[in-house]
């Protein structure tokens, strides 16, 4: 049964920081499980002409990393720009959260993902074949970067994380 106000949070969602929140609150009413202190970054991942890395949690660490260039794709249709930001933050938390089997966590984003905004959903339709909609992204590897990616840090993204003003 799917979750009709989160559905609605995430069609009013103005921005990647607003999307995370629902994200989070999918999963955690979904497994239970939630953690803070996240932070985005968006880069230039690159990839072949025939895949492109949709993003990346790089494990052990506090931050998730989109690829840009999907992202400028979609920006046009923003339902769709919504829904792919949705599906890659939702696969990329749970990574986060200690899931690393690929498998896993592509069946746990489609079933989080059905649950919380139904199977006729674009994001649910993405966990379930993401080529449909991006016939050149993947989770596949990132271009070789000699180690180092331009990161640009999204600024107010995971809102939990800081309990006082300073």
């Amino acid at each position: 049964m799917k979750d009709e106000r989160l559905g609605k949070r995430l069609e009013r969602a103005r921005g990647l920081p607003e999307i995370f929140e629902v994200v989070k609150e999918a999963v955690r009413s979904s497994t239970g499980m939630s953690r803070a202190g996240l932070m985005l970054g968006l880069a230039d991942m690159g990839g072949s002409p025939m895949h492109m890395v949709g993003g990346l949690y790089p494990s052990a660490t506090n931050i998730i990393v989109m690829n840009k260039a999907p992202m400028a794709f979609l920006a046009k249709d923003q339902e769709r720009y919504r829904a792919y930001c949705f599906h890659i933050l939702l696969h990329e938390y749970l990574h986060s959260l200690g899931f690393m089997e690929e498998a896993e966590v592509r069946r746990r984003t489609y079933q989080i993902s059905r649950s919380t905004l139904g199977e006729e959903h674009v994001a649910t339709m993405m966990a379930t074949d993401l080529s449909r909609f991006l016939p050149n992204v993947s989770y596949g590897v990132p271009k070789d970067t000699d180690g180092e990616l331009d990161i640009e840090l999204v600024s107010d993204f995971d809102r939990s994380n800081c309990g006082y003003f300073a």
